[in-house]
């Protein structure tokens, strides 16, 4: 009935996690027909993990080797060996709880979605205590404390999709972000012009820890930047040139508004300094959305193993 995607780039701890917590999912033997692992990892970093693993599956495990590094890339892949009604997607940071499969489905089914997602509890535990709740914070994704229709989702890491409303003729998830990422934003706003259905599943939770390269304010903060950039290249996208001018002023005056607040704060040694901080960027990343910031892809492949 549900594919079960992970992708996965040279994090075999975590990874050990993701699978392990899908193994166990209640209602397994009812809900869950297979796991698709992509490894992303030019080396194959994943395969001996997945051997090791196959004997404790509840369900067959696929392994698939996307030896070209990029987000979207290993996405398309796992999507070619799904043949379920449904579809869904965990990182390879990420450990559900065990009904998490149960209670996504539940709620896909009772509002009819094509794409249904829930909360993220993120986890940064070798973080600087002074700035753990921001990373912590920036890790989770927080929504209605009760189950609903939404009109917009983000994030496909912790998602359920319905396979028949989804781009299947050509590649679901858009090669063009295989190195800035937000393929699933682009996916995401496609679909909604389509008029698709999007709910929320508040008792679906998911946990993501942060790797220790990830647990760090620059890196955040350009990740900040990144986020930011997506209202904007959305638009252009849909060549709504006025929503472009529109979210580059935007971006102005929040970066004018929230950078100062950040400067003043960081010279009173105030904790805060960093969410104000985090916000600023968000506004540059608006006025800068034409810029291209490589966060998968090549640059990561090319560092050593």
């Amino acid at each position: 009935m549900i594919d079960v995607i992970i992708p996965t780039f040279r994090r075999p701890e975590a990874l050990v996690c993701a699978l392990r917590s899908v193994f166990t999912q209640a209602q397994a033997d009812t809900l869950l027909t297979k796991i698709i692992v992509v490894d992303n990892s030019p080396e194959q970093s994943a395969k001996q993990i997945v051997s090791q693993l196959e004997a404790e599956a509840p369900r067959p495990i696929i392994y698939l080797h996307a030896p070209t590094p990029g987000v979207a890339t290993a996405r398309n892949i796992g999507m070619t060996a799904t043949t379920s009604p449904y579809v869904a997607f965990l990182d390879d940071d990420q450990c559900a709880a065990a009904d998490w499969l149960s209670r996504l489905y539940q709620t896909h089914c009772r509002f009819g979605a094509d794409v249904t997602i829930g909360p993220i509890l993120g986890r940064a535990p070798t973080a600087d205590p002074s700035v753990r709740p921001y990373l912590e914070a920036f890790f989770s994704r927080q929504g209605p404390t009760e189950s609903c229709v939404v009109t917009y989702v983000r994030g496909c890491g912790h998602s359920l999709m319905t396979r028949a409303s989804l781009p299947l003729d050509t590649a679901t998830f858009d090669v063009s972000t295989d190195r800035t990422g937000g393929e699933d934003d682009v996916l995401f706003a496609d679909l909604a012009l389509q008029g698709a259905v999007f709910a929320w599943a508040a008792d679906a939770v998911v946990e993501e820890t942060a790797s220790p390269q990830r647990s760090k304010v620059a890196y955040m903060l350009s990740r900040a930047v990144s986020f930011g950039q997506s209202p904007a290249r959305t638009a252009f996208r849909e060549r709504r040139w006025a929503a472009v001018v529109f979210w580059m002023a935007v971006g102005a005056g929040q970066l004018a508004l929230y950078g100062g607040s950040a400067a003043g704060l960081w010279v009173l040694r105030r904790k805060t300094w960093v969410v104000m901080a985090d916000r600023a960027v968000r506004g540059l990343g608006k006025m800068i959305w034409f810029v291209t910031l490589n966060f998968y892809g090549e640059a990561p492949a090319k560092a050593r193993p």
